[in-house]
Order: structure tokens, then C-alpha cells, then sequence
């Protein structure tokens, strides 16, 4: 099988962009009361809803931390009161995580202003069309490799539509 060195030269820039955006975004102070890997996992809990539970292994598919790592965060958010964890009403041997109404408020002051340095940052270097390019191109390789909408904001969401972004 040969080398298609486009397909390596794309992974190299999104890759090097991501972790430069990522530095930055972690740099800033729009986190507070949570870490960024926390805000992660309240974000990633909140596409499913306040009170709807979320199998540990679910979960874990759509953060960057390890199986144990997650495990300890979860033990620190339910402690702060943002999520709680309990039985799986399907499988009792399995636990799930929900977000709770005072995780989800939390999620969604910390993701405002994330969403005010996103605008910031990816506006500075990119145009309307330009993003709405790369949006497509992302959720595609989201679709084909298996991500499916995992933190792809639907339309109702959006900006201005009283959802997650909303009073941006």
C-alpha cells in the first residue's frame, strides 16, 4: 500500500493547529471553576442532557482521557455537584453519569466564553466560508471514522437560537 502524502501532509497541519489552538485556549482564563479536561466531560454530557445517563465507556469515546483518568474526574465533579453517577437502569452492573442542573449551568457560562475565544481565534485567520468549509470537512471525517455528531452543535443550538451558545 503506498503513502498518500496528502492525506499525511493534512493530518500534520490539522494535527500541529489543533494542539496550537489548544495551548492557547487552555492558556486562558475563561475555565473557571473547572479545569479544561472538566469543562470536556460537562460538554460531552450536556449533548446528551441534563439527567439522561451516559455509560462510563460512552462517555470515555468522546473526551481525551484515559478510562482510569475519567473515572477519578467523574469522582471530582460529582463532589462539586455537577454530575451524579448511579446504575444503569438497562444493565445494573454498569454505571452511568449524568449531568446535573448545576453542572449544566456551569457547562454552559465556562462554554460561552469559550465560544467567544473560538469565535476570536479561528475568525482572526478564517472567513464565514472558510469555516463553514472546514465544519463540513471535520464532521465528515467525524462520520466515516466512527465520531458521528459527538460535538458537532446542531442548528438549534446555535448562536442566537437560545441554545447551548446563546447570549454569546
Amino acid at each position: 500500500m503506498s503513502v498518500d502524502v496528502g492525506a499525511v501532509r493534512a493530518w500534520e497541519v490539522l494535527s500541529r493547529a489543533q494542539s496550537v489552538l489548544m495551548r492557547r485556549f487552555a492558556a486562558e482564563d475563561v475555565w473557571l471553576p473547572l479545569s479544561v479536561r472538566e469543562y470536556d466531560v460537562l460538554y460531552t454530557l450536556s449533548l446528551s442532557g441534563v439527567g439522561v445517563g451516559v455509560r462510563l465507556h460512552v462517555l470515555n469515546e468522546g473526551v481525551l482521557l484515559s478510562q482510569p483518568s475519567l473515572s477519578r474526574m467523574v469522582e471530582r465533579l460529582e463532589g462539586k455537584g455537577f454530575v451524579v453517577r448511579g446504575p444503569d437502569p438497562r444493565d445494573r452492573r454498569g454505571t452511568v453519569v449524568s449531568l446535573t442542573a448545576e453542572g449544566l449551568r456551569v457547562q454552559r457560562v465556562v462554554g460561552r466564553r469559550h465560544a467567544r475565544s473560538i469565535s476570536e481565534h479561528l475568525g482572526a485567520a478564517l472567513d464565514a466560508s472558510e469555516l463553514a468549509t472546514l465544519e463540513e470537512l471535520c464532521a465528515r471525517l467525524l462520520r466515516v471514522h466512527g465520531g458521528g455528531s459527538v460535538g458537532v452543535v446542531e442548528e438549534s443550538e446555535e448562536v442566537g437560537r437560545g441554545g447551548r451558545y446563546a447570549g454569546v
